[in-house]
């Protein structure tokens, strides 16, 4: 009688699993957001074929494609740009490096909030660009006064939205981490100030466009070199083009510098202390 042999079954061989490139899939929202950039293009660029509007009044794209050759041909530009760059990261270093500190300190001492709430309520309520003929006046036509400027546009959004932070702190975390013997600054060190790091980033990608603000306003007045000197001698001549490429370049480098604080805010929305 034969004996009955044995049947091993092999356990079925794994696929080799496809590279996270091909598996990630586009997420809608950039979806949603190029087509809607490539629609509005599309549509500026048929009103300006159509001649709607005349071209010294609405340029198309083809006309700012244009613009932007000619200015980056130059040896100018290069000379705004690193002219502008230089008073918008001085100023927003330096609203960083002030209004960062005071904010924290203003949420986390009560007193100290009652001094200088009544102060910082009026300074930012008072339109900062209607103190630029002081400035200049203080400080002068050089890079001094145009730094001040983008400073006092940006700092607010940081002072404030840092306070804020420390003030909507979670009371019951507090509450715990005194319970178990934490000190003021164990707390404000492990509590407080990882708690506050999203209001913080979002006030500093609100300050980066008043920043950019400050930095057009400044350069209108008695600027040698800068964007935004170049877009106001354009208009002046009514090169809408030139002012159309400007513009791009101060929206560009807002989009920039905002996308990066995004991904900092998404790195750090962790550290808010849970419930």
């Amino acid at each position: 009688m034969a004996r009955p042999t044995a049947t091993v079954t092999r356990p079925p061989r794994a696929l080799p699993a496809r590279p996270a490139a091909r598996r990630r899939r586009l997420e809608p929202k950039y979806v949603y957001g190029t087509a809607s950039v490539i629609v509005v293009i599309g549509l500026w660029q048929l009103v300006a074929v159509l001649r709607i509007k005349p071209a010294i009044v609405l340029p198309g794209p083809s006309d700012v494609i244009t613009a932007f050759g000619t200015l980056f041909s130059s040896d100018t530009i290069w000379t705004d740009l690193a002219t502008s760059g230089k008073e918008l990261l001085y100023g927003l270093v330096l609203a960083t490096v002030i209004g960062l500190p005071v904010g924290l300190l203003i949420g986390w001492y009560a007193r100290l909030s009652y001094v200088l709430n009544p102060l910082i309520t009026f300074l930012y309520a008072t339109p900062r660009i209607a103190l630029t003929p002081l400035l200049i006046i203080w400080l002068g036509i050089g890079d001094a006064s145009k730094i001040a400027i983008v400073f006092l546009m940006a700092v607010f959004p940081i002072l404030i939205n840092s306070a804020s932070g420390v003030q909507n702190l979670d009371p019951q975390v507090l509450r715990v981490a005194r319970c178990f013997g934490a000190g003021h600054l164990q707390i404000f060190r492990t509590i407080a100030l990882p708690g506050s790091v999203p209001f913080i980033v979002s006030g500093l990608r609100l300050a980066v466009g008043q920043a950019l603000i400050g930095v057009f306003v400044a350069e209108l007045s008695g600027a040698t070199h800068g964007v935004g000197m170049l877009m106001n001698t354009a208009g002046q001549q009514f090169q809408t083009s030139v002012v159309f490429a400007g513009l791009f370049i101060f929206a560009i480098t807002g989009v920039v510098l905002t996308g990066l604080l995004r991904r900092v805010e998404r790195r750090y929305a962790a550290w808010r202390p849970q419930a």
